[in-house]
C-alpha cells in the first residue's frame, strides 16, 4: 500500500531513513479494531508491511528538539523510529503510521535503534487502556518480533511497535525549527498543524490566527492532563519532545497508574525528584506551553516585546482555565452539581482524607458511584476512614441520585490497567512469548466503565501497594 509523507512540505523536519532488515520478523499482536477504524486491509502482505516495515519502499525519521527534565537538547529526533507515512480514513482524517524499534537513524546518537518486547507490550496495553478510558492517545496497531535479541538491563527479544497518531507534531518539533531561526519552516508547520488539527482556525490570518492557535493548543493540553488526573494516570516523562500539539498521549515507557492516592506519587526511575509526579502534571503542562509560546514569537508582525507581552497574557490564562476544568472533573467524579453549595468543600475534604488515609484512588470512586446506583455492596471499604465526610456527601447527592449516578458512571472507571497486572503480562511475554492474561485484561480495559463479573478480579490493587514499583524508559 502507498503511504504519503505528510511532513514533506516542512523544511528540515523529515529525513529519509531505511528500516533495518530483520532476519525473522513475526507479528505478535495485531489490533484488528484499530485497523478496521482506519480502513486498512488486513491481508498478510499489508499487515507485514505496516507491522515491520520490511520491503517498505521509503520511510522517514523526524527531527525535533526538546527540554528533557528541564534541560534543553537542541537535536533529538527519531533515533529508533521510522515514519512509514500517513493514511486517510473514511471520514477524511489523516493518521501517521510510525514504527518504533525499527533500527537506527541519523538521530540515534550511538544507540542501536531497537526496542525490547517488554516496552512494546506495555505500549500496546497502556495505549489501548487510555483509548478505552476516553483519553486522547496514540494507538498501537501492532507489536512484531524482530527476530533479534536486544541488550538492555538483560537480554530481551527484539520487538517493533507500529504506532498510529493523528500526527507526530511535538512541541519539540517547533523548538527544533525555532532554534534554526527558520521562520519559513515554522510557518509551514503552523499551517500543517492547523490543517490537521485545528481546521476551524484556517479562516483566520496573521497574528489573530497565531493567538487563536496557541490558545487552541493550550486548551487541548489542559483537557489531556485533567483526563490523566481523572483516572490516576502518571505520564512519567512530560518532556517537550513528548508533548504532541494535537493533545494526544505519547510515549508510554515510564508511565504508571496510581493505586493509593497521593499527589506526590511518581514511579519513573529517572524522575528522582518527582518533577513529573501526579500532582505536578498541571504545572509541567504550563511550563511546556511556555516553551511552545517561545517558538512562535518570530512569526508575529508585532515587535518582539509586544509579542512576549501578548503571549504571556494568554499563558496566564492557563491557571484559571485549568482550575475550572479540574473542578468540573472532581465534581463529576463525586456526582456534584453546580448548584451544590458545598461542592468545593466536599472535594477538598475528600482529597485530603484520601491522601492521609492512602485510599485506593480508583476503588474509592467505584464505591461512591455504586452508592448512587443503589448497589448494596457499596461503601464497605471506605466507610470507616471517611465516615464523617460520607454523611455530608450523602446528604447532598441524595437530592439528585440519578443525575449523580450518570455523572459518576462516565467519569469513574470500574477498572484501570493496574501496574502489577500489566507487569505480569509483560513478564509472561518476556519469558515465554505470550500471555493468557492479556486477552481478559484487554477486554476489560477496552470497556472500563462496565465490568463483566468474570473480570472483577482486575479491580484488586497489589498487595504491596506499589511501594517499590519503578518504571523505566523503553530505550
Amino acid at each position: 500500500m502507498k503511504l504519503n509523507n505528510p511532513y514533506q512540505g516542512v523544511n528540515q523536519l523529515s529525513h529519509e531513513a531505511k528500516v533495518q532488515d530483520f532476519s525473522g520478523t513475526k507479528i505478535l499482536l495485531w489490533n484488528s479494531v484499530l485497523a478496521q477504524q482506519l480502513g486498512l486491509s488486513e491481508d498478510e502482505h499489508t499487515k507485514a508491511q505496516l507491522a515491520t516495515g520490511q520491503a517498505h519502499p521509503q520511510a522517514y525519521a523526524l527531527a525535533y528538539a526538546g527540554h528533557q527534565f528541564g534541560n534543553y537538547v537542541p537535536l533529538l529526533g527519531d533515533g529508533r523510529a521510522h515514519l512509514l507515512g500517513a493514511v486517510t480514513d473514511e471520514q477524511g482524517q489523516s493518521w501517521d503510521i510510525q514504527l518504533k524499534g525499527s533500527g537506527a537513524t541519523q538521530f540515534s546518537r550511538g544507540g542501536d535503534g531497537l526496542c525490547g518486547i517488554g516496552p512494546a507490550v506495555r505500549e500496546f496495553i497502556m495505549s489501548e487502556a487510555l483509548a478505552g478510558l476516553n483519553i486522547p492517545t496514540t494507538r498501537c496497531l501492532s507489536v512484531a518480533l524482530s527476530g533479534d535479541t536486544v541488550m538492555r538491563q538483560k537480554p530481551s527479544a527484539g520487538a517493533i511497535v507500529s504506532r498510529v497518531a493523528s500526527s507526530h507534531i511535538r512541541v519539540g518539533s517547533y523548538q527544533f525549527l525555532a532554534a534554526q531561526q527558520d521562520t519559513q519552516a515554522l510557518q509551514q508547520l503552523v499551517d500543517l498543524t492547523i490543517a490537521r488539527h485545528y481546521p476551524e482556525l484556517a479562516a483566520l490570518t496573521g497574528d489573530e490566527q497565531l493567538v487563536a492557535f496557541f490558545n487552541a493548543v493550550m486548551d487541548k493540553q489542559i483537557d489531556l492532563v485533567v483526563n490523566w488526573m481523572r483516572v490516576g494516570f502518571i505520564h512519567g516523562v512530560m518532556n517537550t519532545d513528548n508533548t504532541l500539539v494535537s493533545g494526544e498521549t505519547i510515549d508510554y515507557g515510564p508511565c504508571a497508574m496510581m493505586n493509593q492516592f497521593d499527589f506526590n506519587r511518581a514511579f519513573s526511575s529517572i524522575d528522582r525528584h518527582g518533577r513529573y509526579a501526579y500532582g505536578n502534571q498541571p504545572q509541567i503542562a504550563s511550563w511546556n506551553l511556555a516553551r511552545f509560546a517561545e517558538t512562535l514569537i518570530d512569526l508575529f508582525s508585532l515587535e518582539q516585546d509586544d509579542v512576549v507581552e501578548l503571549l504571556t497574557e494568554q499563558l496566564n490564562l492557563f491557571g484559571e482555565k485549568f482550575n475550572a476544568k479540574l473542578k468540573a472533573m472532581w465534581m463529576s467524579k463525586l456526582g456534584l452539581l453546580a448548584s451544590d453549595a458545598s461542592a468545593d468543600e466536599l472535594v477538598n475534604e475528600l482529597l485530603i482524607a484520601m491522601q492521609e488515609q492512602q485510599l485506593d484512588f480508583t476503588n474509592t470512586f467505584v464505591e461512591l458511584t455504586g452508592y448512587c446506583q443503589r448497589r448494596k455492596d457499596s461503601l464497605v471499604e471506605i466507610q470507616a476512614p471517611l465516615v464523617e465526610w460520607l454523611v455530608k456527601w450523602q446528604a447532598v447527592v441524595d437530592n439528585h441520585l440519578e443525575q449523580s449516578a450518570r455523572l459518576m458512571s462516565s467519569a469513574n472507571p470500574l477498572v484501570i490497567p493496574r501496574n502489577h497486572q500489566v507487569e505480569a503480562v509483560i513478564e509472561d511475554f518476556e519469558q515465554q512469548g505470550y500471555s493468557d492474561k492479556l486477552a481478559p485484561l484487554l477486554s476489560a480495559l477496552r470497556n472500563p466503565y462496565q465490568l463483566d463479573e468474570a473480570h472483577r478480579y482486575l479491580q484488586q490493587p497489589p498487595v504491596s501497594n506499589d511501594e517499590d514499583y519503578q518504571t523505566f524508559c523503553g530505550t
